[in-house]
């Protein structure tokens, strides 16, 4: 589990194999992650976009961007959290990801970035 504060935001992020969606022998590796977005600011935000980039072992690179996560362009209130999961495949058995969410202060109108803390997707008979 990965942790960062900026601007007032506080993401964290907890990353899972996905066995039963994976296959060693074809090369696809399918990983999960859950991410807590957290307002420690006084005012509301809203999460407007998110950018992705994303390496695994192979110095494979790409990077992903659009509108809100999974779906939503979530509201969060001050002290408040916001949760969700997602996931990502790699043709191997390794990965890293980070990023920014581009929020937006609802009582000023104000845009900032909240930085995405680096993590790594790791098969589990890799740390062996």
């Amino acid at each position: 589990m990965v942790t960062a504060v900026s601007s007032g935001i506080k993401i964290t992020v907890d990353t899972r194999f996905e066995d039963e969606f994976s296959s060693l022998e074809d090369q696809q590796f399918y990983f999960s992650y859950d991410v807590t977005i957290e307002n420690t600011n006084e005012f509301a935000v809203q999460l407007l976009r998110r950018e992705w980039f994303i390496s695994d072992s192979n110095s494979d690179k790409r990077e992903v961007e659009g509108d809100g996560v999974v779906g939503e362009q979530p509201i969060i209130q001050p002290g408040k959290a916001y949760s969700y999961r997602s996931s990502c495949d790699f043709m191997t058995d390794m990965g890293s990801m980070r990023g920014s969410y581009l929020m937006k202060r609802l009582d000023a109108g104000l845009v900032f970035r909240a930085r995405i803390p680096e993590f790594t997707l790791m098969a589990p008979f890799r740390k062996n």
